[in-house]
């Protein structure tokens, strides 16, 4: 049997998800780019869109290990990252590794742990490794964090450090599907004899083969310095001609921000079957990448300015110098 390429692979996994999922391309892109690009994803939306049925497609679609962790007010960093144990047959204490030592990781809720869980996240995050007791021990690669949250409920949740919500590449919002859609999803879940496994398509080779390509992706000089001007218009927006934005941004994009971008405008280009870079490349990606590194002022809440209002308007005000 001939080798399927990778490009092909892709789409076949796209078509599996499918199956299941129903009128969220866009969320499978997302977590696709994340993947790709080893860059963790938080997903934001109402409950019911989906969130916790698409990442559960994905891993199962992917041949790689995979947890679902449940984060709760109660959960403790050994609930998440493991513990030392006593063995008295041997007389000493032994290490009980915990769900963290997965490759793919499904924080569900994850605003609702509190601090010092999150702080083991993060060490997991960004360092690819965890500590217990007094050593560490570096995770599996690739070590994928997909964490949803729910922007209604509030109560008995923690809000993530803004250190924590840096380390994720993209902070994606879902929004109701259409009519369309949402007829099919009834349609389709309210068959109480709908079961449909996906099939394993993307292996660890494959991932491993399609960074290398990724990789290959060309973006030119001017591209990259369009990207650094987006960044930097975050961050000093009046310089930009941005001076009612300047009343509205309290701390701008960080570094990681364009090293994201960048990264996530190649993935694009990639899936688009280009070795190459367009400016719309950056353009699609760059709500998704800044979104949730751009923190408000007040003034801005009092006029109900979002940050997804600044980016766009950054968008429309920032040129490409040729």
């Amino acid at each position: 049997m001939a080798q399927i390429d990778v490009r092909d692979k892709i789409k076949l996994a796209v078509e599996e998800m499918g199956k299941v999922v129903v009128g969220q391309e866009r969320l499978i892109n997302r977590l696709l780019v994340g993947l790709f690009t080893g860059g963790h994803v938080l997903l934001e939306g109402v409950p019911g869109l989906a969130k916790t049925l698409t990442i559960n497609t994905l891993a199962k679609i992917l041949d790689l290990h995979f947890q679902r962790i449940q984060f709760t007010p109660d959960l403790l960093p050994a609930d998440l990252v493991g513990t030392m144990i006593y063995n008295p047959l041997k007389n000493e204490f032994e290490v009980k590794k915990g769900p963290i030592f997965a490759q793919i990781i499904l924080a569900d809720e994850i605003n609702r742990a509190p601090a010092k869980v999150q702080s083991a996240l993060l060490e997991a995050m960004a360092e690819k490794q965890v500590t217990i007791g007094d050593t560490t021990y570096p995770l599996d690669k690739p070590f994928l964090v997909l964490a949803t949250q729910n922007p209604v409920e509030q109560e008995g949740t923690f809000p993530l450090p803004e250190a924590q919500v840096d380390r994720f590449m993209m902070k994606v919002f879902l929004n109701y599907l259409d009519k369309e859609q949402e007829l099919e999803v009834m349609r389709k879940m309210s068959n109480m004899d709908f079961q449909y496994e996906p099939k394993a398509i993307l292996t660890l080779t494959d991932i491993q083969q399609i960074r290398k390509e990724i990789n290959k992706i060309t973006i030119s000089e001017t591209l990259e310095k369009y990207i650094i001007e987006l960044i930097f218009a975050t961050r000093n927006p009046a310089e930009y001609g941005l001076t009612k934005e300047a009343d509205y941004i309290q701390f701008g994009a960080s570094p990681r921000a364009s090293i994201h971008l960048n990264l996530a405008a190649k993935v694009m280009a990639y899936l688009e079957g280009r070795d190459y870079v367009l400016p719309e490349d950056i353009k699609e990606m760059t709500p998704d990448v800044l979104n949730h590194r751009i923190l408000l002022t007040y003034e801005a809440e009092a006029d109900n300015i979002t940050t997804l209002q600044i980016i766009q308007t950054i968008l429309g005000s920032v040129a490409i110098n040729r």
